[in-house]
């Protein structure tokens, strides 16, 4: 079909404004980039753009060099590990029984697990509670508090609810029980979502920082993004980082050539690229997961 002049002035005027949006999304995050790359005395110069003027791996060498950053990023890398496949779980396994119309008190059950989602006693509480449970300063602080939720159980749960019924009717008559029939059919149909839950979940965990801050005083414990946090906020810190890496260098290369602004940059890429990386091959399924979950409530 012929487009009018009103649907043509309308296209470019919307590709305009999306190559806008883009540019403006992606330009920080690849100037950060080129600055990670860069010279860090050469960066203090300015005009760093998307491309670095000096070629460098020393500001990666610095934060990987740091122990404290290795350290934090296994434990980082760890804990979304762990939390992601015990939260599907038991997530899952909550939804796909939920989902069954004839379960005996359901709609009490629903009740029961809604109602503590709207209510918050705050962090006091909340420490009070962890520490007699024995979680602080604890590794299972990053898990076990936030392993259900009810927002992604519903999403599951309405997910499942479209499956045909006949499926399980099937498996039945073949002689499968419950388990057989929840993780060896309901589950591999339900990628789209899973995958979608699973990505909601590994990012949040990767970005949280605030338990290391409420709960946790161990260095050991430390995650990558409250390192990242701390590095970003204290500039003296950072500092200190890039003043270490030059102990190590010879009698003829005491000159540092990383800053505090180029280990920022450095470890931005560090904690960010890795989501990054996941999230392609988790997008297939992520407009699909949640369209089809949110057909039902």
């Amino acid at each position: 079909m012929k487009r009018t002049k009103g649907e043509f002035i309308f296209t470019i005027i919307n590709t305009f404004l999306i190559i806008l949006l883009c540019v403006i999304t992606f330009y920080p995050y690849i100037n950060q980039l080129a600055v990670s790359l860069n010279q860090g005395t050469d960066t203090i110069k300015g005009g760093i753009t998307i491309f670095p003027r000096k070629f460098t791996i020393e500001n990666y060498k610095t934060v990987f060099g740091n122990s404290d950053i290795s350290s934090a990023a296994l434990i980082s890398v760890s804990i979304v590990i762990l939390y992601t496949l015990i939260s599907m779980t038991v997530t899952f396994a909550a939804a796909y029984g939920l989902s069954k119309r004839k379960l005996p008190y359901r709609r009490f059950l629903n009740l029961f697990i809604l109602i503590p989602g709207y209510i918050s006693f705050g962090i006091i509480p909340t420490y009070i509670l962890y520490r007699y449970l024995h979680l602080i300063n604890n590794y299972f602080v990053y898990i076990i508090p936030g392993i259900f939720s009810f927002y992604n159980m519903i999403i599951i749960r309405s997910y499942i609810q479209e499956l045909p019924e006949s499926v399980e009717e099937s498996a039945m008559i073949d002689g499968a029980n419950e388990f057989q029939i929840m993780y060896k059919i309901i589950f591999p149909m339900s990628l789209p979502v899973v995958a979608t839950v699973s990505l909601w979940l590994m990012v949040g965990q990767w970005n949280n920082w605030t338990t290391t801050l409420y709960y946790v005083v161990d260095k050991e414990l430390y995650t990558l993004q409250y390192l990242m946090m701390r590095l970003i906020k204290e500039s003296e810190a950072v500092q200190k980082l890039a003043m270490e890496s030059t102990m190590y260098k010879s009698a003829n290369d005491k000159v540092a050539t990383v800053t505090s602004d180029s280990v920022k940059a450095a470890t931005l890429m560090i904690t960010t690229l890795p989501i990054i990386m996941v999230y392609p091959f988790l997008q297939k399924y992520f407009i699909k997961g949640v369209t089809l979950g949110a057909v039902k409530g």
